[in-house]
């Protein structure tokens, strides 16, 4: 081991430690997301969450580009492509291009994925004009104030994480912001208020 990793280039190094501990932290968050800790405690997402204008028709996607979940994916196709590529592509300039191709591709068949999976959930037998009033959860894309936009929040309804589009009356909620929905607008917009601002 000491051998192969003293025979390696300054680049390869560079790139294997960089590809074995994003590959570390995507199995983290794959445990997390699968047994619903990522809800809460376990939300390493940025607060630096952009939408991308028009896709929706009301100025949102509803996905979040620059998330540390994105990063983590950008770097995990990024890295491993670069190093199962290198000896078939010489071109230093070359592989590095397709490599970050290949990464950005990740992160949009992810973010696909999520969006599919998301649908999914509301899509279910739930009623959610009466079944999330009073539900409380986090701000997983943050959400701008007075209605000016749409963010998303995660809220457990049914013992059931669930994923919906949100907006708020008061100021703006941060991502990891506590909250408690008020009223469901329509079956994938919630209106939410900051948890703080209840407890007396």
């Amino acid at each position: 081991m000491v051998e192969w990793w003293s025979s390696l280039s300054v680049m390869m190094k560079v790139l294997w430690a960089i590809t074995l501990s994003v590959s570390l932290i995507f199995i983290i968050q794959s445990i997390l997301t699968f047994i619903g800790a990522d809800s809460g405690g376990g939300d390493f997402d940025l607060d630096t969450d952009v939408d991308v204008s028009g896709a929706d028709g009301d100025g949102s996607t509803g996905m979040g580009l620059l998330t540390f979940r994105n990063l983590v994916n950008f770097l995990l196709g990024f890295g491993w492509s670069a190093i199962l590529l290198r000896e078939s592509i010489q071109s230093t300039t070359v592989l590095m291009v397709v490599s970050i191709l290949i990464g950005v591709a990740l992160v949009f068949l992810v973010m696909l994925l999520f969006k599919w999976l998301s649908g999914m959930q509301q899509a279910g037998n739930i009623n959610v004009f009466r079944a999330s009033a009073g539900c409380e959860g986090k701000v997983y894309l943050a959400i701008p104030a007075s209605r000016s936009g749409s963010g998303k929040v995660q809220i457990t309804i049914n013992n059931s994480v669930r994923e919906y589009e949100a907006v708020t009356d008061g100021e703006a909620l941060p991502t990891g912001a506590s909250i408690r929905v008020v009223e469901a607008l329509s079956a994938e917009t919630l209106l939410v208020e900051p948890l703080e601002t209840l407890i007396v």
